[in-house]
């Protein structure tokens, strides 16, 4: 029988691998290294490098997506959710770095998994928000503004930074704990600029 304590470990092991290197990058053996496990102990659990990033990259989509849909869905004002998506997206992230870089890197790597992972287990669904900010300019809350842009200017100003944490870092020649610092002060700074820039 497979230990769930093994099978973490190969995970934590895979993710970091992953990430350095990316999936066509990665080798078996260099996961299992990184695991202190045996190659035969690695195929028993994960038959294939591709079914261990499945496993992987899907462990890394349940970790967000909820959240979004979440907020998404939310009986609260469209400025109400752009606080709470901005506060809950930045949290998260702080605590799992890796998963922005991570899931942008594979979506972009290989266009044609993500096509098919996301047709079989589904993304979070915007368009009740989409629906929610068109409503509210049609009210007079909000100035007139498509809504995708809306939800682009969200998603960019929120997520840039960690996707592109590296390069952050190295433009603003500053260390991690200073990073971490500005990130916590954005939750405040974003849904202000946002706001600022959408209400009437």
């Amino acid at each position: 029988m497979q230990d769930p304590s093994t099978e973490q470990k190969i995970l934590e092991a895979a993710i970091s691998i992953f990430q350095k290197k990316g999936m066509a990058g990665t080798r078996m053996q260099e996961i299992a290294d990184e695991a202190k496990i045996n190659k035969a102990m690695l195929h028993y659990y994960f038959r294939s490098k591709q079914r261990l990033f499945e496993a992987v990259f899907m462990q890394a989509f349940q970790q967000l997506a909820p959240h979004v849909n979440e907020i998404f869905n939310a009986d609260a004002t469209v400025f109400e959710k752009v606080e709470s998506f901005v506060d809950k997206y930045i949290s998260f992230v702080l605590v799992n770095p890796y998963i922005p870089s991570f899931l942008i890197q594979e979506i972009n790597n290989n266009p044609k998994f993500a096509q098919t992972f996301f047709s079989a287990h589904g993304v979070p669904d915007p368009s009740q928000f989409e629906q929610q900010i068109a409503e509210e300019i049609q009210q007079g809350i909000l100035k007139p503004i498509d809504p995708k842009q809306f939800l682009l200017n969200l998603f960019s100003l929120t997520a840039f930074s960690f996707a592109a944490n590296g390069l952050v870092k190295g433009l603003l020649n500053i260390d991690n704990e200073t990073f971490m610092m500005m990130m916590e002060e954005r939750k405040k700074l974003i849904p202000e600029l946002i706001i600022n820039s959408i209400k009437r």
